[in-house]
């Protein structure tokens, strides 16, 4: 028994423009991200604008990020010589690793505004970054698109409109079966917030500072790594090397994640970093009437 993926990635088309499966469910990474986020950060005192402030470069370091990562990881040679092809993210070409190193990039810039150790920072986005793994190659499912190898398993899935075997189904050829390598990484998605979510169940904020974002890194890249055994290889590194370009990419990270967590955990520093608007109280206090040391005394009279 095989199964064959044959949806159009388009919903609808009104004129020039289309609505896709892909665009609906990157919009749900952004919601879905921000209310994650929100979550994390209102519960310890913060407001929604403090968490709104994130949207914006956070935004901007995805897909500046991912499309940069695609372009000098993946096929430098190409875009240096087509430069003008590089903003053309709509085209295609995303690297996550790139959306990764992006968004550190967005946290050291956010929590340096809002004077929060960037430890904290990371951890209170975790939920966003895991989501955002798992939405995103649901569109890569729906767009037929980073495919895995080709395999005799009954579980394999016909890709016939993908850019390897497009032109086997136009030949009313036979469409291999091929691992369905983006299910693959979006229920490791899944499977890393489900992990998160328990462990925040259970410590809540007497975490040590910087555990989930740890976890996060480690547990995705390391995944990650063992995932690119069943993609197709890509631009970049290919058959005749031992690790795949994103294999290779996927290693430093996941290390640096391992590293973080188990100074994390000696460590043991707070959750918090910072009490949102601590300064602000005291100056408040500071300035009611009676707050003074002679408040509660009477002045005499002459």
């Amino acid at each position: 028994m095989s199964f064959t993926w044959d949806i159009n990635p388009e919903i609808f088309r009104l004129g020039p423009l289309a609505v896709r499966y892909y665009g609906l469910l990157f919009v749900g990474v952004f919601l879905g991200g921000f209310y994650f986020l929100r979550w994390q950060m209102m519960r310890v005192g913060w407001k929604e604008e403090d968490v709104s402030d994130f949207i914006i470069p956070g935004m901007l370091a995805v897909i500046l990020g991912a499309r940069l990562g695609h372009v000098f990881f993946y096929e430098p040679g190409y875009y240096l010589s087509h430069p003008a092809q590089i903003i053309q993210f709509w085209k295609g070409g995303l690297a996550s690793h790139g959306a990764t190193l992006g968004l550190i990039v967005a946290i050291i810039y956010y929590a340096m505004r809002k004077k929060i150790s960037i430890a904290e920072v990371a951890d209170r986005f975790s939920f966003s970054a895991a989501l955002g793994a798992t939405l995103v190659r649901l569109g890569n499912f729906f767009n037929s698109e980073i495919v895995g190898r080709v395999t005799g398993g009954s579980w394999g899935v016909r890709f016939p409109r993908s850019h390897e075997d497009r032109a086997l189904a136009f030949a009313n050829q036979e469409v291999p079966l091929r691992h369905p390598s983006q299910l693959y990484e979006a229920l490791m998605g899944a499977a890393i917030i489900l992990v998160l979510y328990l462990t925040d169940k259970a410590l809540g904020e007497k975490r040590p500072r910087g555990l989930l974002g740890a976890m996060f890194l480690s547990l995705y890249f390391t995944a990650r790594f063992i995932v690119e055994f069943f993609k197709e290889y890509q631009t970049g590194l290919k058959e005749h090397h031992l690790l795949t370009m994103g294999q290779v990419l996927s290693i430093p990270l996941a290390l640096a994640g391992y590293i973080w967590l188990f100074i994390a955990i000696k460590q043991n520093k707070p959750a918090q970093s910072r009490v949102p608007y601590s300064e602000e109280k005291a100056t408040v206090s500071k300035s009611k009437p009676g707050s003074g040391k002679n408040s509660g005394k009477r002045k005499k009279r002459k």
